[in-house]
């Protein structure tokens, strides 16, 4: 009898510690982890008995507001324009969590962050109510609305955001189709599951992702300047002649790369990198993409921000590649940005902000200022320069190609007085990219000889173009507006 006894104690013994383990794993090692997650009720319900903390754009106007209610959840979360901001402030709700700016400030905006303990111990001595930290982003409040009534204007499915080139503030980040996030904070919760649920069906085309951030695109032809950048970085210049040809074999196949309807980019055989540049001719590119190799277009690309895949702004980033080269082939096709190239607009508009800002990339930002319950500062973000991509030469050199670029960019709403530098492209994207209707991109900046203002805008599907869609005739108009909203407010 004593060697079963045995037996069921030491089980039992054993299963005692399995369980003070998982109880110690849970409520101390991971127990911030847990506090922390999105879809733990209790801590959510806690919160709601707090005011929480404001967000507010650069001019101080507030975007996610509290007003104290009488039931049960004491404070309701309100977003004014919600739609304009909802990619950045994402939503606070009870039954579905947090997103966005809701999530990545959390702490900060329900009081938990260690930065006011010094507040929340005076609150609790004094017997106040412990008050959430306020954010202030760094998004102008008429680039933003310019940039979304844009978007909408036409119904289109896109993103487009705007950076200060010297700094990497975030001046615009929107993005198509949006939401009302104050649907999914009401404390009602059968408006709350009403609005999910159209939210995510299968029809909404998902209007909970920002695309700036969490969307991967093709680059088309916006690539191209990284393409240029390489090779000026390998010792050409402007000058350096390329084929002209309206269409060539890509290497070792009998597969055609022609330029946009086969035409060539010259009259002669061959033409010049800025030439080349201002026309978007996909045959010189490929080229030239095949002369600077892939190790250093890699190199260049990752000057650029490509490959980070720690990036948060402080919202989490996804990583932009040039996917791989498996050959020259491949090599040809990244080099016009289709292959396996993927890029996030966000990473499209720090390219063109490394540009401006002759060749320093700075660190992209949306958090300004972290101030305290009483509005005083807490915190401020300090522009961070993360790399030289380019040389100011090369970068003076490029700007003045994407210059020529702009001028024989098609398009309405061109800036009056104020000379642009930008690229155009036209992405081909799907299992039949030939039937699909293509995505519009620009990249620019502006003024092009002092730069403030570099942005990227991306319409997705043609727009109301369908296959005739170009970067010039759907993207460019866009674009141009919000600079010229940033420019004329300045």
């Amino acid at each position: 009898m004593n060697t079963p006894l045995r037996r069921v104690g030491m089980a039992m013994m054993v299963m005692i510690l399995l369980l003070l383990g998982n109880a110690t794993w849970v409520q101390v090692i991971n127990a911030d982890e847990w506090r922390k997650n999105a879809y733990n009720r209790r801590v959510l319900l806690d919160e709601y008995a707090r005011k929480r903390g404001l967000i507010t754009v650069a001019d101080g106007t507030v975007i996610a507001d509290v007003k104290e209610t009488t039931d049960r959840l004491r404070f309701l979360r309100t977003y004014n324009a919600g739609p304009a901001y909802a990619p950045v402030t994402g939503y606070l709700s009870v039954t579905y969590g947090t997103s966005g700016m809701e999530r990545a400030e959390n702490d900060l905006l329900n009081g938990s962050d260690d930065r006011l303990l010094a507040r929340r111990i005076s609150a609790l001595i004094t017997g106040r109510d412990p008050v959430g930290g306020n954010v202030q982003l760094t998004l102008n409040s008429k680039v933003q609305q310019t940039a979304y009534d844009q978007l909408t204007a036409k119904g289109y499915t896109g993103s487009v955001v705007a950076i200060k080139p010297d700094t990497g503030e975030i001046l615009a980040m929107a993005s198509t189709p949006s939401y009302d996030p104050n649907l999914l904070a009401s404390h009602d919760v059968n408006e709350q599951a009403a609005a999910w649920k159209q939210l995510t069906s299968k029809d909404a085309n998902d209007p909970l992702v920002n695309r700036a951030t969490q969307a991967l695109y093709p680059a088309g032809s916006t690539l191209k300047v990284v393409v240029a950048a390489a090779a000026l970085a390998d010792g050409k210049n402007k000058d350096a002649q390329y084929t002209a040809k309206g269409t060539v074999k890509l290497p070792n196949t009998q597969t055609d790369l022609p330029n946009f309807n086969g035409t060539p980019c010259g009259p002669g055989e061959t033409v010049s990198m800025e030439t080349a540049l201002a026309k978007s001719c996909n045959t010189a590119f490929g080229e030239m993409a095949g002369q600077v190799g892939a190790n250093k277009l890699r190199r260049q690309a990752e000057k650029f921000g490509f490959n980070d895949p720690d990036l948060t702004v402080p919202l989490a980033v996804e990583t932009s590649t040039l996917g791989p080269i498996p050959d020259e082939a491949a090599l040809w096709q990244t080099g016009i940005g289709q292959r396996d190239v993927q890029i996030t607009p966000l990473e499209n508009a720090v390219i063109a902000a490394t540009i401006a800002n002759n060749g320093k990339r700075m660190q992209p930002y949306l958090v300004s200022k972290v101030l305290g319950p009483d509005l005083k500062p807490i915190d401020e973000t300090d522009p961070d320069e993360v790399d030289t991509a380019m040389s100011t030469a090369n970068a003076n050199a490029l700007r003045d190609m994407m210059i020529q670029s702009e001028i024989n960019t098609g398009g309405e709403g061109r800036l009056q007085n104020v000379q642009v530098a930008s690229k155009t492209g036209t992405a081909e994207h799907g299992a039949k990219p030939l039937e699909n209707n293509p995505h519009a991109w620009y990249i620019a900046f502006a003024p092009a000889q002092k730069p403030e203002i570099a942005i990227a805008v991306i319409v997705e599907d043609g727009g109301d173009r369908g296959l005739g869609a170009t970067g010039g005739k759907v993207a460019a108009p866009i674009g141009r507006a919000v600079m010229n909203a940033y420019l004329a407010g300045r």
